[in-house]
């Protein structure tokens, strides 16, 4: 092999990172591990073609084909799991282990005694829901987050009154739904 070729291979492996050489170097063995961020999603290049995925935990990761030798992985929450790809007979074309790790770029924590709040610096800090995170602090943003997105969908809020039904259940009321637009 020519000393450019090499060089050449070696350039190319640097600027694509460790993920793909080590995947190019052949199949995962167990003890590997794979690194994706909370809520961050990572593109996985398998050696052959996939037919079976494996996800010891799906509650920390989750796995989708986008092609037959292409998966994405999506950190879900923290923690480490085993991801598992067979081809058509069964055989194993990788076996690794994935940690799914906070963000490390653009994120502050503050900590006001024992309660801690997380902040996305990008360019600004705006307030962030991220699992620990105090659960005041966390389900404030949720809400925002899940109002933002909902005035957005052109579906009027509702809200629940919290008095009796009427029919003598004594259940909470449930909002009412606004009546269709006349069609004429």
């Amino acid at each position: 092999m020519s000393t450019r070729l090499v060089r050449s291979a070696l350039l190319a492996a640097v600027l694509a990172g460790p993920m793909v050489i080590a995947l190019m170097a052949g199949p995962g063995r167990a003890g590997d591990l794979v690194k994706v961020e909370l809520d961050q999603a990572k593109i996985y290049r398998l050696a052959a073609p996939a037919s079976t995925i494996v996800i010891g935990n799906p509650a920390i990761a989750d796995a989708t084909l986008q092609d037959s030798q292409t998966l994405i992985v999506t950190g879900r929450a923290y923690g480490q799991t085993n991801l598992i790809v067979l081809d058509g007979q069964g055989e194993t074309i990788t076996d690794v282990q994935l940690a799914v790790l906070a963000a490390s770029e653009n994120f502050v924590t503050v900590y006001k005694g024992a309660k801690r709040q997380s902040l996305s610096c990008l360019p600004e800090c705006q307030p962030a829901a991220v699992p620990g995170d105090d659960s005041e602090h966390f389900g404030n943003i949720l809400s925002q987050v899940s109002q933002h997105n909902g005035a957005g969908a052109g579906t009027p809020a509702t809200t629940s009154t919290g008095g009796a039904t009427g029919n003598g259940s004594g259940g909470s009321a449930s909002a009412s739904t606004p009546a269709a637009p006349n069609s004429q």
